[in-house]
């Protein structure tokens, strides 16, 4: 086959499938990239979450577990409630929701896998310390699954590692021989800081913004939320590493944010009353 004609088909074929896979999230109304599909990416999650459960050491707290289950079933309420209610399609239809307490007092965080697959960290309760910080913490990390993040992400690595394929092609293997040279992924790194990471750090800030909003759907106090980045960043005494280098947003660029929309989305956004 002609190089050239098989190049065009390549990148015409790309463009096609990136216009018909684009969606939009929910709320921010921001278009997205979804060339993998939301199912397979779920069923893998639940695998990897099962495995999660047998490795790690949960806590055998039950009044703290149950309290992040009732924070998780205000949420998975509330959200549900918005978007029917709004007459949006609820892109939590078909989740799994579960919830585990992980036992590990040194690792401050909390995650939530496609399809709604939730594990807390122990050592995150020293940053929440109230109901209000755990359920902003949680929101944030739902707001994750509830906008497509994982998928999104996946199909943002698939579409860049064909366009730099494509380039190498085009540009007579330049790009494979910098990587030789350097004797590192120089193209790798240099599309991880100017590409991917800005990418991921929009995500984040979609995610708390997101966030914010359904834990005041759900009733809660948000103004919390930047008093929890004020203690992570007391927690990491200055350890953060330069945004650009960074998948997430600096804590201070957080705060700022999170308190520019707090007002508006308490008024926005009130507590939904379950029936």
């Amino acid at each position: 086959m002609d190089r050239r004609f098989f190049l065009q088909a390549l990148g015409c074929g790309c463009l096609s499938l990136g216009m018909s896979s684009c969606t939009t999230v929910p709320i921010t109304d921001r278009k997205q990239l979804q060339l993998i599909p939301e199912a397979k990416l779920n069923a893998q999650a639940a695998q990897i979450y099962e495995k999660v459960k047998k490795k790690e050491k949960l806590s055998d707290d039950t009044n703290q577990l149950n309290e992040i289950k009732e924070i998780g079933k205000k949420i998975e309420y509330s959200i549900g409630e918005y978007f029917e209610r709004s007459n949006i399609k609820d892109p939590t239809i078909g989740f799994d929701w579960e919830y585990i307490l992980i036992d590990n007092k040194k690792i401050k965080n909390a995650w939530c896998m496609p399809g709604g697959k939730i594990a807390v960290y122990t050592g995150i309760l020293d940053i929440t310390k109230n109901t209000n910080g755990l359920a902003a913490v949680m929101g944030h990390e739902i707001a994750h699954a509830v906008a497509k993040h994982s998928v999104e992400r996946a199909s943002r690595n698939v579409a860049t590692n064909v366009v730099l394929q494509v380039t190498d092609i085009l540009s007579g293997g330049k790009l494979s021989t910098v990587n030789r040279t350097t004797g590192i992924d120089t193209v790798g790194l240099l599309t991880q800081m100017g590409i991917l990471n800005p990418f991921n750090r929009k995500q984040e800030t979609e995610a708390d913004y997101l966030g914010l909003i359904f834990s005041s759907l759900s009733g809660y106090d948000i103004r919390e939320t930047s008093k929890i980045w004020e203690r992570m960043k007391k927690s990491n005494k200055g350890k953060e590493p330069p945004e650009f280098m960074s998948t997430h947003p600096s804590s201070d660029n957080r705060i700022k944010k999170i308190n520019e929309w707090v007002n508006d989305i308490v008024i926005n956004y009130p507590p939904i009353k379950e029936a």
